[in-house]
């Protein structure tokens, strides 16, 4: 069996071969062994994530997906790269909890400060994460949402390439979301782009991966263009909302469900949403991050 790693090499590793890992919020313990089926039938690499907000919203607890996880890993024995992401957290507390419980990647997202607290905050995460060997992704910029599951606000603000090199030089991250006109949660009114010329910038003065959060909702097209760009383009490309919308068109819900309400579904309705999820984690692996046939 592989060992779980944390973002380093896998990051590289895609950014070196113009493709991106597609970072997998299953949001309900049922569904992660679905993800990781997905990147075993394509041989691709996978990060399987959770957040704060996800936590909470969803009623799920932190040591009870990291041993799921680690049950499927046992159980598939995937032979590629794999990591346990801890997505979107403000509190320090859950970071701690997270890395306690085997979660090899950590991301603090102190966004919503100015850039010197947020410096200052990334910073305390990395002091602790680095001798534990879990990497740090942080926020730069503020990346809007429609569904405030992720994030609190629906403000959008560009990441500026300049502030991005500082950033990451005082802080040690080893990878960075910016913010270039995606979103998190479902497009209605407003459409997704990507400002590739922003993101051709970031890279130029950066030496750090990028990270691509509001995957769901955007066309692949874009998508790719952003992960196969020269300089680099995004190597993490963070897809949550589209993964729950197969769940709930098998279950006929809307919305979202709790931990609970889906561990309560028949033996059938589970066991069809596991077949929609890998369904569509593999399509993005495919098509959309070009991650399939890199999982050695």
């Amino acid at each position: 069996m592989k060992q779980v790693e944390n973002l380093t090499n896998l990051l590289e590793n895609a950014r070196k071969g113009k493709y991106a890992v597609g970072s997998f919020s299953p949001r309900y313990t049922k569904l992660i062994l679905p993800v990781v089926q997905a990147a075993v039938e394509t041989d691709s690499p996978v990060i399987v994530q959770l957040s704060e907000k996800e936590i909470i919203r969803h009623q799920v607890n932190v040591e009870a997906f990291a041993r799921e996880f680690y049950r499927v890993v046992e159980e598939l024995d995937p032979q590629v790269p794999i990591a346990l992401h801890l997505d979107h957290t403000k509190t320090f507390d859950v970071i701690r909890q997270a890395i306690d419980a085997g979660f090899t990647s950590v991301m603090i997202d102190a966004s919503e400060y100015e850039f010197e607290e947020n410096v200052r905050i990334t910073r305390q995460v990395v002091e602790y994460a680095k001798p534990r060997k879990v990497t740090v992704e942080a926020e730069l910029g503020k990346i809007g949402t429609t569904d405030f599951v992720e994030t609190d606000h629906d403000e959008e603000l560009f990441t500026v390439p300049e502030e991005a090199k500082e950033f990451c030089e005082r802080t040690g991250v080893d990878c960075l979301a910016v913010s270039v006109g995606t979103a998190h949660g479902i497009y209605t009114v407003r459409q997704p782009h990507v400002d590739y010329d922003r993101l051709e910038r970031i890279n130029s003065l950066t030496r750090v991966p990028l990270v691509l959060h509001g995957g769901s909702g955007v066309p692949s097209q874009m998508v790719r263009k952003a992960v196969q760009m020269e300089s680099g383009g995004v190597s993490k490309v963070n897809i949550a909302t589209d993964v729950e919308q197969a769940m709930l068109q098998v279950v006929g819900r809307e919305g979202h469900m709790t931990e609970a309400e889906l561990n309560s579904c028949t033996e059938e309705q589970i066991a069809q949403s596991r077949e929609a999820v890998k369904e569509l984690v593999k399509e993005k692996m495919c098509c959309y991050v070009m991650s399939a046939g890199h999982g050695k």
